[in-house]
């Protein structure tokens, strides 16, 4: 037996409990889509349609911001969701992020 080994001793493991305040569980999350040379217009608005289902005037008002200026943000809302339309978007290979609102 080791000299530096003490095998009476019992370790007890204490759970760590993480506090999150209002503020980090109520601000919203930013699904933004950024513009792209790839994809057509017609497309964009397509595919925003059917992922939110907007009706198609909006969704083409969103595919213009982010023709002319560069990006829009699409959706707000809470992270988990915004998680999953990004990845949504991303399967439709469009260009797209979550940002924390500010």
């Amino acid at each position: 037996m080791s000299p530096f080994c003490n095998t009476d001793t019992e370790v007890v493991e204490q759970p760590v409990t993480v506090t999150k305040t209002d503020d980090e569980l109520t601000t919203p999350w930013n699904v933004i889509v950024y513009n792209d040379p790839v994809n057509l217009m017609t497309y964009v608005t397509m595919v925003i349609q059917r992922i939110f289902g907007y009706p198609e005037s909006k969704a083409t008002l969103m595919m213009l911001d982010v023709h002319q200026k560069g990006s829009c943000v699409v959706w707000s809302g809470e992270r988990e969701r915004a998680e999953y339309y990004v990845q949504q978007l991303q399967a439709h290979q469009l260009l797209a992020a979550m940002k924390k609102a500010s």
